[in-house]
């Protein structure tokens, strides 16, 4: 393996042999002049292929214990994904952890507005952030607090998504956020977002999205129900409607009838638990 750069003493970027270049952590491997063939690879504890160069310096910047904690669970993270995570990830999550490390040293908290409706739309990615903060103690010595688990539960949500894919899943978060004020505005209730109730109405949201995203809505075949409902559920029809409305307004996008029907149900669902 040829060392072709160096980042610091314990940290390169190298070439191996096939040409590709890629970083490595390791005992004093950029303490020599570059180029130079490193001929002893037990010295490399760590490799990471295809990351942007525009990270690199992070590799020099944070301290080294970070960083292997943030691979090991970006490592725990793909197993229990069963998908390709960004190969940057090791890295975005590690300046993340020491940023958050720092706001705990100075006693700055942070909240996590949108800590329920992560959990509910990403259940898989919020236990791995909760996973995350008990293996950042074990390996580093600092208790994070509980609104970090959002925090990376989201990163690891981008790192699964295309580039921009992190844009359309903080929209989706804003326009359920939207959404969830309509609803206890115009039936004046507070919801529960703990509920079971309150996790369907969340992911069917979600789906609602995507099928008005991608103008694949559910066929109109309940036109008769939805008349009566109306008739005898006017608030909630008339709630429906307004998030109809809104989804029009700010997005372009026309809810079928069909589509103010289940609105219509699972709003009744949400509504139930707070009678």
């Amino acid at each position: 393996m040829k060392i072709i750069r160096k980042i610091n003493n314990n940290a390169a970027i190298a070439q191996d042999k096939r040409g590709r270049e890629l970083v490595v952590l390791g005992r004093g491997v950029g303490f020599h002049p570059v180029p130079y063939e490193l001929t002893d690879l037990s010295v490399i504890y760590r490799t990471y292929y295809d990351v942007n160069p525009k990270y690199f310096g992070l590799a020099g910047e944070l301290p080294p214990e970070i960083i292997l904690a943030a691979t090991e669970i970006s490592e725990q993270a793909e197993f229990q994904l069963d998908c390709e995570l960004n190969p940057n990830l090791p890295f975005t999550l590690a300046d993340h952890l020491n940023f958050a490390m720092e706001r705990q040293r100075k006693g700055i908290q942070l909240a996590a507005p949108l800590g329920y409706d992560v959990r509910h739309l990403y259940p898989k990615e919020s236990e791995l952030g909760r996973q995350a903060l008990d293996l950042v103690e074990q390996r580093v010595g600092v208790r994070l607090p509980e609104a970090e688990s959002i925090s990376i539960a989201l990163h690891l949500v981008s790192a699964e998504l295309e580039s921009s894919g992190l844009d359309n899943m903080m929209r989706t978060l804003d326009i359920i956020a939207d959404i969830d004020k309509i609803v206890e505005t115009r039936l004046q209730i507070r919801l529960d977002h703990t509920s079971y109730n309150y996790s369907r109405f969340a992911v069917h949201l979600q789906y609602l999205i995507q099928r008005l995203e991608t103008g694949t809505q559910t066929e109109e075949k309940n036109a008769d129900i939805l008349r009566d409902m109306a008739k005898e559920y006017p608030d909630l029809y008339t709630c429906a409607c307004e998030v109809g409305d809104y989804l029009h307004t700010s997005y372009g996008w026309k809810c079928n009838q069909e589509e103010i029907l289940y609105l219509m149900l699972h709003i009744n669902r949400v509504q139930d638990r707070k009678l």
